[in-house]
């Protein structure tokens, strides 16, 4: 049976996109443009921590009779402190715009590699939801390019993210020049090219192999050789490159820390992003009349894969996190103490929604089959994941400066209209059950 793409859900999209993009100019719009405009913002907040801070300074120094030389000292401190609040002003929009944007990319990569997993496990359960699967990777294309357009922007330092990219503040830092070999724009671009193309090309073929499987002769799997044998290619390509871009396009906010964990934690948040949308997606499609071959037990190992890979992100952020704090080495301890003490509530906001959610809900095996059970748990770990990826840019971007309101919201909402969009769109273009692969007939009959 053919999807066919309501109206209703197309005009929904859209709807979200248009108020996503009102959102995200009304964001840029109202960034400050110069340090005068800070302070009357300031002013108008009530947040008069720099003047606060220069009057005491200036006390001081009028009790030892220097009140000249205290006067100049106080403007320069306060004109830094201003200049560096109005970069973090100015980085917000474009921060709430990349964190929005990685975190929709994330979900269509980790199912990439989810279906990568399963052709090259030759997995028996799965294949009714690889249409759903492929479906979600449509995304890569779209999502890819503004991805691509957004590091270009901030690696040619059109923007403040990446204080790497900025030659003065390089200058003037011993280990960011020690890393100018890796963390330069064009470099990283280069890279990013190759990982992308890497990611779309694998989707293509697999893609292609599997619409030619629905017009071959019955019983000629072929194309599903074909698929395997790329898939268990794809795999070796896709660890490397996934550590490689979590240094590159999350990591580096922050260029004096570094964890060795980070490839596999941001893996782990990816894959259970991509596993809950799957199920998500699936089970609406079912309440549509769709996929009736889908049963309770494929929702359940959906359902187990959530909780398993939730269990498996919270062993990755503890590992992290108690190595580093029991080291208590400053230089690596900056990175916790930064989100401790700016970032408190989304921060373990974030570690509650991602572990104790997920862990009290889907533990029970029963629960795993109830449909509103999985949908109610999947919204809350997607929203823990996508504040999880808010805590890991968001410091290095914007600092104390950050707030959750217009510029985010309209970020998320513009493409979570373009993802609905691209991904019901592409479910239209082939019959959501394929044809000739070994194992369907296995997994239409699954039953745990």
């Amino acid at each position: 049976m053919n999807y066919t793409l309501p109206s209703k859900l197309k005009l929904f999209a859209i709807i979200l996109m248009v108020l996503g993009a009102v959102g995200i100019g009304a964001g840029f719009l109202s960034a400050p443009g110069s340090t005068a405009e800070v302070k009357e913002m300031m002013a108008a907040h009530g947040d008069d921590h720099g003047e606060a801070s220069t009057q005491s300074h200036h006390t001081a120094k009028d009790s030892h009779g220097d009140t000249a030389h205290s006067a100049s000292h106080d403007a320069s401190d306060e004109q830094k402190h201003l200049e560096h609040t109005l970069h973090q002003l100015q980085n917000r929009p474009w921060s709430a715009l990349y964190v929005a944007c990685f975190f929709f990319f994330m979900i269509a990569l980790g199912a990439l590699a989810f279906y990568a997993v399963n052709f090259a496990a030759q997995a028996g359960w799965s294949p009714v939801l690889f249409r759903v699967m492929e479906a979600i990777t449509a995304y890569l294309v779209p999502g890819g390019i503004i991805m691509f357009v957004l590091l270009g922007l901030s690696g040619f330092h059109i923007n403040h993210l990446f204080v790497w990219a900025d030659p003065e503040v390089v200058a003037h830092d011993v280990l960011l020049q020690g890393k100018a070999g890796w963390l330069n724009g064009t470099w990283m671009l280069i890279r990013a090219a190759i990982f992308l193309g890497g990611w779309i090309t694998y989707r293509h073929f697999a893609v292609k192999f599997s619409r030619a499987g629905d017009i071959a002769k019955e019983n000629d799997y072929s194309n599903f050789k074909k698929t395997f044998r790329i898939s268990a290619g794809f795999l070796v390509f896709f660890l490397y490159t996934e550590s490689m871009m979590s240094w590159d396009w999350i990591m580096s906010f922050d260029p004096h820390w570094f964890s060795t964990l980070f490839g596999w934690y941001v893996l782990a948040g990816m894959m259970v992003c991509a596993i809950t949308t799957i199920a998500l997606i699936t089970i609406f499609l079912k309440s549509q009349g769709y996929l009736e071959i889908v049963n309770d037990s494929h929702i359940h190992d959906l359902a187990k894969f959530m909780f398993g890979f939730s269990i498996f992100w919270t062993y990755l952020w503890f590992s992290q996190f108690m190595l580093i704090w029991y080291a208590n080495i400053p230089e690596e301890v900056t990175y916790f103490m930064t989100r401790i003490e700016d970032f408190n509530l989304p921060f373990f906001g974030m570690l509650a929604m991602n572990f104790v959610f997920p862990l009290l809900l889907l533990m029970n095996s029963d629960y795993k089959r109830v449909n509103w059970f999985v949908v109610l748990t999947g919204i809350v770990i997607l929203v823990g994941h996508y504040i999880d990826i808010f805590v890991m840019v968001m410091p290095g971007t914007v600092g104390k400066s950050w707030f959750i309101g217009i510029p985010e919201i309209g970020s998320v909402l513009f493409f979570l209209g373009l993802f609905i969009l691209v991904v019901f769109t592409a479910l239209t273009k082939a019959p959501l059950l394929l044809k000739n692969n070994p194992f369907m007939k296995e997994s239409k009959n699954y039953h745990y």
